[in-house]
């Protein structure tokens, strides 16, 4: 039933949506081969106990908790959403809220923020850039079956988790030669490097715990050489005079100020997907229109610089 409701959802969004030009690599794909593919055995991950077949792991409605001293008694939408059409908060997001690079960290998140976001995704407000890419569609379909009191039970578990960051990034000219899969970037063993260009190639070093949902991965994103530096003074002092600085609303340490989100420590990839979506007007809500004004000027370059020294931040003190 629910890939049927993410379908409608992404037919419904391509048709309003104008055309924009958004870059390719920032939306990847998911081929169907799989590194673990087989149904009965048992997988394990690093520093964990638990043991799950691949059929339980992609379960979204029992997703595989592998570490659960890392994080308190998850709420039922949280752990196992509502048959048939909820599927369960952890799916995506992970018990411990760290998500991955295809979606939203929420741990630490304002627990009002994620409650907006929710209702914007509902209301068509905050839609996907790329209207096709079903990672950015799965949320219209969640916030359309959930009923306030779950969003306010799901808002208030991530919101009081505390984040760690899972992203190292690496300036390089060139990085390892990678094929889309999991909506990631996945190394091609032996198959040498190639030029970075203008994109951020961000991915796990071990597939398989990719796609076994371990909630302790960090991530690999590779950058163009230069773009920490340059982010970092984008986010401090604006560029050319046409871009607010980060930190005028985002905090000096880009922690957050009320319900102006953290940015500190994010998935870089994530953070320029919403850079082009508030480009786009694929974000359309009363509270996102200080943004388009100014990712109006940013470049690609500029997106990827700024998520770039952003992701390379410690978590800040989030202003209240």
């Amino acid at each position: 039933m629910l890939p049927i409701i993410i379908v409608v959802f992404s037919v419904a969004l391509a048709a309003s949506q104008k055309p924009s030009d958004v870059p390719l690599w920032a939306f990847p794909g998911s081929p169907t081969d799989s590194t673990v593919a087989d149904s009965t055995r048992l997988h394990r991950v690093p520093n964990s106990v638990a043991r799950f077949t691949l059929p339980q792991v992609v379960d979204r409605f029992a997703p595989p908790d592998w570490h659960p001293s890392g994080h308190p008694p998850m709420p039922d939408v949280v752990a196992h959403g509502r048959r048939p059409n909820l599927f369960a908060c952890a799916y995506c997001h992970l018990p411990n809220g760290m998500g991955r690079p295809e979606n939203a960290t929420l741990a630490g998140l304002p627990e009002d923020y994620i409650v907006a976001q929710l209702a914007a995704f509902r209301s068509s407000a905050r839609r996907n850039p790329s209207p096709g890419w079903i990672p950015g569609n799965s949320m219209h379909a969640v916030a359309a079956n959930a009923t306030e009191a779950e969003v306010a039970v799901a808002a208030r578990y991530f919101s009081g988790l505390r984040f760690t960051p899972r992203a190292r990034v690496i300036e390089a000219a060139r990085v390892p030669r990678t094929r889309q899969a999991g909506f990631v970037y996945a190394r091609i063993p032996g198959t040498g490097t190639e030029p970075i260009g203008t994109r951020i190639v961000e991915g796990p070093p071990d597939f398989e715990r990719h796609e076994l949902r371990d909630d302790g991965v960090t991530y690999v994103a590779y950058v163009p050489p230069g773009s920490i530096k340059r982010g970092r003074s984008i986010a401090r002092t604006g560029a050319n005079g046409l871009v607010i600085a980060c930190v005028t609303c985002h905090g000096t340490r880009l922690g957050g100020i009320g319900l102006v989100p953290p940015l500190a420590g994010r998935y870089p990839t994530y953070l320029v997907r919403q850079l082009l979506a508030f480009k786009s007007g694929a974000r359309s809500t009363p509270a996102s229109q200080p943004m388009q004004a100014v990712v109006a000027q940013m470049s690609v370059e500029d997106m990827i610089a700024v998520a770039a020294y952003a992701a390379t931040l410690a978590p800040a003190p989030h202003s209240r």
